[in-house]
């Protein structure tokens, strides 16, 4: 990899947009491809990424690297492939060294106008989307060429949908914008084609929100070097059919697995909620929200403080909620006395951390920086893991230090001040499933579909409404402060 040199000051700044535009054997286009992203109206970096090249264009962009840039030139930095490998190989190639608030794909031929940039990105930026397709299909002006190469698209199209749930017009295209820590957040294996299904697959996993906006384009003839090659065509039905089996949506980040698969365990976060509802005021903060999945059931509140020492979950928090009014999103390390003495004066009557405390190192000193958050009569509602003998790797690959009995639980409340106002194990329903997972085959991920099916017998747990069982999966300890 090579940086090509660049006025200082486009290096220290993060850039709106990374353009990655990945290249094989496009000597008669690079050229031209590259003033018109330079061209286009955004402030951006450009990522190349040579895919084995042996027609000259990988001479050129060793050119291209010792040439000293333009005033005012976007930041571009070349990588080189020494096999071909193909389209999606050269994306993951450098998907995690981009630094723009949104990436897109852009093919090195001249099919698609890097003019357009703006009307892709502008709903991420604007927080509406985390995901947007430039559609060929859509109103837009297009060159008018085959009929079986628009039906083969089409026919990608709409198998897609039909495994993806989705109703896009064109699976197909290059044109695909991201939010840029969404798409290094997911695991791209594709090394081909399959790419374009691939990823679609993954983001409609995910239920991330997708737009669609039209595009021009401007596609060559066969004469013009237009390719159509039926073993691509087969590689896209392959990912289709992988992807729609095969639950692999994360990266190495297991916390953001686990958030993920617990955001689609709805039944269960709603039930988890109504535990805690009584005893939740009005002035609420909540530590190590997250993704949000207990956030949103705090909307109807008059003020929430939602928090996280991640930027990343922060930025998630912001996407899903800030155009509420009554919601602030900040960063809390409750090991740290600057972060707790600047959040004092919130005047809250409810503090929840529900699978917090166990991932900090000092406990006692953050239960007691809780005490300090609160004003006199309001509350502490804490959920730990419950039990050391259910402690496994599934807990150490979370980040737990520990698990906790209710006596435990309690006791570290009652030692920063707190009153005991409610205590109680929940989620006997959960414990089997844990144990087995983590205990006997010592697995270090909770399987989706085990996740899933739980989450369907989420209605028993209801029972536990009418009694206290004597153990369970978590230990619920509501503090009040004197």
């Amino acid at each position: 990899m090579s940086t090509l040199s660049q006025p200082a000051k486009a290096q220290e700044q993060r850039p709106t947009l990374t353009v990655i535009i990945p290249v094989c054997n496009e000597a008669r286009t690079i050229r031209q491809v590259l003033r018109r992203v330079e061209a286009s109206p955004v402030d951006k970096e450009i990522l190349i990424v040579d895919d084995g090249s042996i027609d000259g264009t990988r001479e050129f962009l060793r050119n291209l690297e010792t040439s000293p840039r333009p005033q005012g030139a976007s930041p571009c930095r070349v990588f080189y492939q020494e096999r071909r490998q193909g389209k999606g190989a050269a994306v993951r190639r450098v998907v995690q060294e981009a630094k723009g608030m949104v990436t897109i794909i852009q093919d090195a031929d001249l099919d698609y106008n890097p003019q357009e940039y703006p009307a892709l990105i502008e709903f991420i930026l604007n927080g509406h989307s985390d995901v947007v397709y430039g559609s060929r299909f859509r109103s837009g002006p297009r060159r008018v060429l085959f009929f079986w190469h628009a039906l083969g698209n089409r026919l990608l199209t709409l198998l897609s949908n039909i495994f993806t749930d989705l109703d896009l017009t064109d699976v197909e295209t290059c044109y695909k914008a991201f939010r840029t820590e969404l798409l290094q957040s997911i695991p791209l294996r594709s090394n081909g084609f399959g790419f374009e299904a691939e990823v679609t697959a993954k983001v409609a996993k995910l239920r991330l929100r997708i737009f669609e906006v039209p595009i021009s384009y401007e596609g060559r003839s066969y004469i013009e070097g237009k390719k159509f090659q039926l073993r691509l065509a087969l590689q896209t039905v392959w990912a289709i059919l992988v992807y729609w089996l095969k639950d692999d949506l994360y990266q190495e980040n297991t916390e953001l697995r686990a958030l993920r698969i617990m955001e689609g365990a709805g039944r269960y976060n709603g039930w988890l909620f109504r535990q805690c509802r009584p005893f939740v005021g009005q002035r609420v903060v909540e530590i190590g929200a997250g993704i949000g999945n207990i956030t949103k059931y705090l909307v109807d509140r008059d003020f929430v403080l939602a928090t996280d020492l991640s930027e990343f979950y922060r930025n998630e928090l912001r996407r899903q909620f800030g155009e509420f009014p009554d919601i602030k999103i900040e960063t809390l390390d409750l090991a740290s006395e600057t972060d707790v003495q600047r959040l004092a004066g919130t005047a809250a009557d409810t503090v929840i951390a529900l699978n917090v405390v166990e991932h900090i190192e000092q406990d006692a000193l953050a239960v007691r920086n809780v005490f300090r958050l609160l004003r006199p009569g309001g509350r502490f509602l804490m959920l730990v893991p419950a039990h050391a003998w259910l402690f496994s790797p599934l807990d150490a690959q979370v980040g737990h230090f520990r698990r906790y009995t209710v006596v435990q639980a309690s006791a570290l409340l009652s030692d920063a001040g707190f009153r005991i106002r409610h205590k109680r194990y929940l989620n006997a329903l959960g414990v089997p499933g844990w144990w087995v997972n983590g205990r006997i085959f010592k697995r270090k991920r909770m399987p989706t579909r085990q996740v899933r099916l739980f989450d369907r017998l989420v209605p028993l747990l209801k029972y536990e409404e009418f009694w206290s069982p004597p153990f369970g999966l978590s230990a619920l300890v509501v503090g009040e402060k004197p």
